[in-house]
């Protein structure tokens, strides 16, 4: 506790008995309180004692540091002084007149030792020894050591230099110096080395040292005096208190006043304001400097000032301060035994309220992420779901909301940092508001708020945007707008989905004053973060879904053939849903013939795709082979089962089977005889428009889906007029969740019967215009309309079994091509119909035919009652025959055969020049 100027220190004791003040509990005497706090002050467990100890110690801790100063100085100025002296002599010594003379003597130590010696002794070195240039002494103090190795480093001297260095010899420590002996042409003939140790150089520090020692002790002893007497005045202040004690107790005295969530005031009989806590200050909004100023000076209201400064009893009285209801309590501290005056607690009541205000906030947080997890990611397009956050968010939340995302999330790829950012959704209590809009590219700066969010990946917060430069770098002009429109304080959360950053999502306030805090950014975060969940998966979603697309467009066909029979116009619309596996086809075939194929493969996305893809390839193939529809059906049905065989999985527990399916529908258009033979396999019926706009659905065996099995396929043959129009679609054209497949059969007839006389190309676009923009299943849509090759450009005969005939028809030939101005081709048409009649003669059966056509190509078939089918070989030099369908070959630029009902047709086709 803190106790007040002037107040005793009763305080009672554990049996309750009031405890005498410990001024009353001090021994009395001057003599006894001396001693006794002394002691208390030297023992070093109180304050007082511990001040003491550290003063003297730092004290003592300064003499040791100079006395150690002391003694490293002169320890350094005596080598010092031992280098230049050794130095000196030896230098001195080797200049001398005769040393280097000396040395060229027989005996250079009879010459050189008395002078060495004297030298020594009159320049105080310990040695002064010269030797030769191999280190070998002439001289020495000691004689026996005279012809022996000289110890030390010589090697720099007899390159000319000297040589300085302490080393520990036989007389102690000591500093050496060796310099070179020159002879008048400046050769290097000997050495002289002097030494002398640093004890010899020494002893200032024993002159010093007791001069120190008495200064230390009267510095010792005046420090020792002052701090007694400071630790004296401390121990009287601290009453003899620890440290353990005084920190006890002021963290007590902190926890009561300045973390209670009670005011509390101390006020002096004067009426001035001793103490008041830090809740008290933020209560009543005192000034700072409110400590020992009169309470009635302090600005707050005359009645609640009256009844701080009068000192009465109150309890719970309620006051009006400001803004707050405050529960005053009031009592007087000198009944206690204190010094005059009064302890004042304040309450703020208004606590309460806020506490339920912060209990619906949170209620209507609760609410908002409840619907954001049911409203937000309902759909897997990215569009959508950045709409139902900025829609949730306004105005619950914010007063306007944007999203931005990178143009890559929008493609469903993954975002590259650096790139520029799309405004996705914008919502907002008025849609006049000066904020990017919806559609717009653009990139932050990197000291913008959005800038600093994107970079660090981390939640940003501007609660006042006026104050924010970094903000206003982005655009001045704009962002002076928005300050002007009001918006005045900005969150901006960065939609993450694991390691990936998709964009940004934007809060604004403008109508709410209070700007955002901490608690609304963690809102906004959880906001966002379920929303980034869905965004990703719509971005998947969307880069699967264009995968998928992108397969099945390469597989379908992206130019029809060249042909003449039928001038074609298509459609082709992929679901809504996802991919799907329907495709079309157009082939062209011998005989100016046109096959019109149209599949549906069971299932969406890239496993029908690439199913659809096998099997376009597969008609393909079996195209080529000339194949009547229901054979070719009867194929595709074994290859389909197939597909389903290969993909069912091995080891499934359940024995389930993946099924493939599919549906088909597939057409052969021959011109010459304007007839149509069409065999379907679970696909719709085909739709005929007649010349004069009659619609009728022709009555075609439906045959089994392929990939059943077992049932064989039938085929019909339909004459078309010239200038009818066949029609083929996907179940996707008139059968949907709403309506069944008679209802769509009936609107696709009233959308052909309103566009007869259209081109093909119209027509598809009048049909299409009957669905919705985004279907739900694929949509693949023929319109075929038939050209018929007239009498003019055809040319058939029988030819007998005879092979004199032959000549015979080479002279048709010919006079047929001059009649068609082909005269170029005569020549090659003859041998090619040559040899084809010469062997359906010899291995075919009658009737043999012959028909010549003028299509895009001239096309020649010679056609007999035999199914043998003739096949290219080349033939020895030996053989006599063998060489004709090789001719053939060789001559056209396409030959074959197809089978009919009666036989075979052998054809080749050479281009027109």
């Amino acid at each position: 506790m803190v106790r007040q100027p002037g107040r005793s220190d009763t305080r009672p004791s554990r049996s309750g008995t009031p405890r005498a003040p410990l001024a009353q509990r001090e021994p009395s005497g001057p003599g006894r309180i001396r001693s006794g706090r002394l002691w208390s002050a030297l023992s070093g467990r109180s304050v007082a004692g511990q001040v003491f100890v550290l003063q003297v110690a730092i004290v003592l801790l300064l003499i040791v540091s100079a006395v150690l100063a002391l003694v490293l100085q002169v320890r350094h100025d005596s080598t010092t002084e031992a280098r230049n002296r050794s130095l000196a002599v030896a230098q001195t010594f080797a200049d001398a007149p005769g040393t280097a003379a000396a040395l060229r003597l027989p005996d250079p130590t009879k010459v050189l030792q008395p002078r060495a010696e004297a030298a020594r002794k009159a320049t105080g070195v310990d040695f002064i020894v010269v030797m030769n240039t191999d280190g070998i002494r002439f001289t020495h103090p000691k004689p026996d050591r005279i012809g022996k190795k000289f110890v030390g480093t010589i090697g720099p001297a007899l390159a000319g230099g000297t040589v300085t260095e302490e080393v520990h010899g036989t007389i102690g420590e000591l500093v050496q110096a060796v310099v070179p002996v020159r002879d008048a042409n400046g050769k290097v003939v000997g050495l002289v080395s002097a030494g002398i140790t640093t004890a010899h150089v020494g002893g200032r520090a024993d002159q010093q040292l007791p001069l120190l020692l008495t200064a230390a002790a009267a510095a010792l002893a005046l420090a020792t005096a002052g701090t007694a007497l400071v630790s004296r005045r401390l121990l009287r202040q601290t009453h003899g208190l620890g440290p353990d004690e005084m920190t006890r107790m002021y963290e007590h005295h902190d926890a009561v006043l300045h973390s209670v969530r009670e005011g509390v005031l101390i006020v002096g009989g004067d009426g001035r304001l001793m103490l008041a806590n830090d809740e008290a200050q933020r209560l009543l909004d005192l000034p700072q400097d409110a400590e020992r100023r009169l309470v009635l000076d302090l600005g707050l209201d005359a009645e609640t000032a009256a009844l701080i400064a009068s000192g009465r009893v109150a309890t719970d009285e309620v006051h009006l301060v400001k803004d707050r209801l405050l529960a005053v309590n009031q009592r007087p501290i000198e009944v206690r035994g204190g010094p005059p005056g009064s302890v004042t607690t304040l309450r703020d009541s208004t606590e309460l309220r806020a506490l339920s205000g912060r209990a619906e906030v949170a209620r209507e947080r609760l609410n908002m992420l409840y619907d954001a997890g049911v409203g937000i990611g309902t759909s897997l397009d990215v569009t959508r779901t950045a709409e139902e956050l900025t829609e949730l968010a306004v105005p619950r939340f914010a007063d306007y909301a944007t999203l931005d995302l990178y143009d890559a999330v929008l493609k469903g790829e993954e975002p590259k940092p650096g790139d520029a950012l799309r405004r996705v959704a914008f919502a907002g209590i008025r849609k006049d508001a000066p904020l990017y809009p919806v559609g717009e590219r653009f990139q932050f700066v990197p000291s913008s708020p959005q800038g600093r969010s994107l970079e660090s990946g981390e939640s940003v917060v501007e609660p006042r945007l006026r104050d924010s430069p970094g903000w206003r770098s982005q655009d001045v002009e704009l962002t002076g707008r928005i300050l002007e429109f009001g918006i005045h304080s900005l969150i901006t959360v960065p939609l993450r989905a694991g390691n990936l950053v998709l964009g940004l999502a934007n809060f604004c306030r403008s109508e709410k004053l209070a700007p955002f805090d901490t608690e609304e950014l963690a809102l906004a975060e959880e906001l966002v973060a379920r929303a980034a969940v869905s965004i990703d998966n719509a971005r998947r979603y969307t880069r699967e879904h264009s995968m998928a697309v992108t397969l099945q467009r390469s597989l379908l066909p992206r130019n029809l053939p060249a042909q003449s029979a039928l001038d074609i116009a298509y459609r082709y619309l992929p679901a809504q849903s996802g991919v799907g596996g329907d495709w079309f086809d157009v082939l062209p075939l011998s005989g100016a013939r046109v096959a019109l194929v149209v599949g549906d493969v069971v299932g969406h996305g890239l496993h029908a795709a690439a199913t659809m893809g096998r099997l376009r390839t597969a008609v393909h193939n079996f195209t080529a082979l000339d194949l009547q529809p229901d054979e070719l059906m009867g194929l595709l049905d074994e290859l389909v089962g197939r597909i389903d065989q290969d993909e069912t999985p091995v080891d499934d527990a359940d024995n389930t089977v993946t099924i493939t399916g599919a549906t088909c529908l597939y057409a052969i258009y021959d011109p010459v005889s304007r007839r149509c033979t069409v065999a379907r396999a679970g696909h719709p019926p085909p739709a005929l428009v007649g010349p004069d706009g009659s619609v009728e659905f022709p009555d075609v065996p439906a045959g089994p889906p392929l990939g059943v099995g077992g049932l064989p396929f039938e085929t019909a043959d339909l004459e078309l007029p010239e200038g009818s129009s066949l029609v083929l679609y996907t179940d996707g054209l008139v059968e949907d969740r709403q309506r069944d497949i008679d209802e769509g059969l009936e609107l696709l007839a009233g959308a052909l019967e309103s566009a007869a006389g259209s081109s093909p190309d119209d027509t598809c676009a009048a049909v299409l215009e009957r669905l919705p923009a985004r279907p739900g299943d694929d949509v693949a849509l023929i319109v075929a309309r038939t050209r018929a090759l007239g009498a003019d450009r055809i040319a058939e005969w029988q030819v007998p079994a005879d092979p004199a005939a032959v000549s015979e028809v080479r002279s048709r030939v010919t006079r047929q091509l001059a009649d068609w101005g082909l005269d170029e081709l005569s020549f090659t048409t003859e041998l090619i119909l040559s040899e084809l009649v010469t062997n359906a003669i010899r291995h075919g059966r009658p009737p043999i035919g012959v028909r010549l056509l003028r299509d895009r190509s001239l096309i020649c078939e010679v056609s007999d009652a035999s199914t043998t089918s003739p096949h290219l070989r080349y033939a020895a030099s030996t053989d006599e025959g063998g060489r004709g369908l090789f001719l053939v070959a060789q001559m056209s630029e396409r030959w074959g055969t197809r089978y009919t009902p009666a036989g075979k047709v052998i054809w080749a086709e050479q281009p027109l020049p």
